[in-house]
This record gives structure tokens, sequence and C-alpha cells, in this order.
């Protein structure tokens, strides 16, 4: 039995093609359009599966009904001397009635009921003409947006000379003065914390003074009163004296 030959119609039905540069991802499109009575079940696979990134890669088209997918080529360093050798294969197949699972119908599918189509990869990479036409469409475009900007200006600046010509004449005189009672605000805060600082030497040296001076006194009274109680036992001997020489003079005479 020959294969069945591919139900979906494909835009565009060979080649797949990504314009450069490939410093960063670059995305084509694939159209699948069911043009059956039918539903249609399709795949999308590549030979290089880590390269791409496929946007539906499954699904079911109804009848008469157009599917985009999205294809995504991963950033590359692009040799222009490479060939390209990836490919891409869409399968389809004609929807059951009742589909639950989609892998259970591919895995359960019978080889004689799946179609396919190949499409190969195609790199373009701008040429050296082409960077430099693309620049100068740019630059022409940039241009009027200059021209736009440089006259929008011109009236902006003015006002704001005008502004501040306005502000020497009136605002200067507030901020000088304002200035002026600031820095003599200062000056007084300054020599009022000089004064603190004055008055809190003054108050410590005092303090000094006054500790030594206690200590002298106490010192003094502390030798006076050992002086007393030194000179207090030498009384003490000399009345004794005094009665036992009157006491052996009473009995001997």
């Amino acid at each position: 039995m020959s294969k069945l030959e591919q139900i979906l119609v494909l835009d565009p039905p060979y080649d797949l093609r990504f314009k450069g540069p490939f410093t960063d991802v670059v995305t084509t499109n694939l159209k699948l359009k069911n043009p059956s009575d039918g539903r249609v079940c399709f795949k999308v696979k590549t030979t290089a599966p880590r390269r791409y990134c496929v946007r539906p890669n499954s699904g079911i088209i109804d009848a008469g009904a157009t599917v985009t997918i999205s294809v995504m080529l991963q950033p590359f360093d692009y040799d222009p001397n490479e060939k390209s050798k990836h490919k891409f294969m869409v399968q389809s197949i004609f929807a059951p009635p009742n589909v639950a699972e989609m892998d259970a119908m591919w895995k359960d599918a019978k080889p004689d009921d799946l179609m396919d189509s190949k499409l190969r990869c195609v790199f373009d990479q701008p040429s050296e003409n082409n960077k430099v036409n693309e620049v100068d469409a740019s630059s022409k475009a940039a241009a009027p947006v200059l021209n736009l900007s440089k006259a929008v200006d011109g009236p902006v600046v003015t006002a704001a000379k005008t502004i501040s010509a306005s502000m020497d004449d009136s605002e200067m005189k507030k901020l000088t003065g304002e200035c002026k009672r600031l820095r003599a605000e200062m000056d007084k805060l300054t020599n009022e914390n000089l004064q603190l600082k004055d008055d809190g030497v003054r108050m410590r040296r005092a303090a000094q003074r006054s500790d030594h001076m206690a200590s002298n006194q106490t010192g003094s009274s502390s030798s006076s009163m050992m002086q007393q109680t030194t000179s207090l036992p030498s009384l003490l001997v000399v009345i004794a004296a005094i009665f036992i020489g009157f006491f052996i003079g009473k009995f001997i005479l």
C-alpha cells in the first residue's frame, strides 16, 4: 500500500529561512492549513531539537482552519562556509472521533496512516551592502526626529533663560537675605557652643579645687586628733606620778 499524501498545505512548502545576524533568537513562521472536511492532528519534528524551539509543536487543526507555527532558532556562531544540515518534518494524521490522549494516539498510529512533509533550514546572513543600506535608512529615519528636537529645544531654552532672568531680579535678593540670616544663626550657635565649653571647664576646675580643699581639711583634723590621742597618755602618766609621790611623801613623813 502506497504512503498517503500530505493533506496539510504548508507555507512555506520546502524551506524554512532564518535571516541573520544570529547573535540573538531568530524566529520564522510556518503555516499549516487543513483543506479537508475533517480534523487533522499534526506534530513537528526536527533533526536538531536543542537548536530550535517550536510553538506549538503539536495539536489538532479543524476543517478549513489554519495554524501558525513559530520556529525559533537559538543564537549560535554562524560560519558561512558551513552548510546547514538541519531539517524539519511535519507529520499529520486524520483525528479519530474521540481523541483523549495525543501521545497515545501517535504511539498507536499505524505507519500507513501517517502523512509527512520535510523542510530544510536555510540561513541567510545579511551582506555588507545590506548592512550599509540598513544603517543609511536608520540614519535618515532619525534625521527628522533630530530636527524636530532642535525646533522644540529653541523655545524651551528661551523660556528657561527668561525664567532665570526674572529670578535674578526678585528671587536672588530673597535668597541672598536668607543666606545671610542662616550664616548669622550659625555664628550665634557657634559662640554659644564655645561659651558652654568655657563654662564647663570652669566648673570642672572649681570642683577639683573644692575636692582638694576638702581632702586637706580632712588630713589636718585627723592629725590633730592623733596629736590629742598621743598627748593623752602622757598626761595620765604625769598625774599618776603626782599621786604616787603624794602618797609616798605622806606615809614617809
